[in-house]
C-alpha cells in the first residue's frame, strides 16, 4: 500500500489531535484542550529528543504505537519538515492500516496526538531535528504500546 502525505492542517488532523502553530507574533498561545490524561495517578512528563533525518525514500513503515491513556505533544525546537502518520482503530482491534493518513509538518507546527491515537514514531525529513515532547506517564506498561503492522510505503516528495 502506498500513502501520499498531504500538508498538515488543523481540519485534516482534527480526528487525531491538534495542530500547534508556533507563534509568529509576540505573545502566548494556549492549547490546554489538546492535553489529555485518563489516569489521575499519571504524572506530566517532558522530554527533549534529537531525531536523525530519515533519508529513506520512499519511506517504509511497519510499526505503529499509541498511548492509550495520554495525549502526546511534539513541539519542534529546531526542525525543518517532519512526517506525521496516524491510523484509526480497526474494528477487530489495533490500528486500521488500510486507512492510514500521512501529513508533512513544517518546523513551525507542533502536533498533539489525542489519547489512544495510533501513530508512527517521530520521523524527521531533510535534516536532524529537535523536539520537546509532553505526555503523562505512570511508569507502567500502558504508557505506550507498539504494534507491528503489515508494511506500507509513504511517498515523500
Amino acid at each position: 500500500m502506498d500513502v501520499i502525505p498531504q500538508p498538515l492542517t488543523k481540519d485534516a488532523f482534527a480526528p487525531y489531535g491538534d495542530v500547534i502553530d508556533l507563534p509568529t507574533e509576540p505573545g502566548r498561545n494556549y492549547y490546554d484542550d489538546a492535553l489529555g490524561n485518563l489516569r489521575p495517578h499519571a504524572r506530566p512528563s517532558v522530554s527533549v529528543s534529537l531525531k536523525p533525518d530519515s533519508p529513506e525514500r520512499p519511506f517504509s513503515a511497519e510499526l505503529l504505537e499509541r498511548h492509550e491513556f495520554s495525549s502526546q505533544t511534539f513541539v519542534p525546537l529546531d526542525v525543518s519538515r517532519y512526517l506525521v502518520v496516524v491510523a484509526p482503530h480497526a474494528k477487530a482491534g489495533g490500528p486500521d492500516v488500510a486507512n492510514v493518513k500521512a501529513f508533512i509538518a513544517t518546523g513551525a507546527q507542533g502536533v498533539t496526538y489525542k489519547a489512544n491515537t495510533w501513530h508512527h514514531g517521530l520521523t524527521t525529513l531533510d535534516r536532524p531535528g529537535r523536539f520537546a515532547i509532553f505526555m503523562f506517564r505512570d511508569g507502567g506498561e500502558t504508557d505506550e504500546e507498539f504494534v507491528p503492522v503489515a508494511p506500507f510505503t509513504i511517498r515523500i516528495l
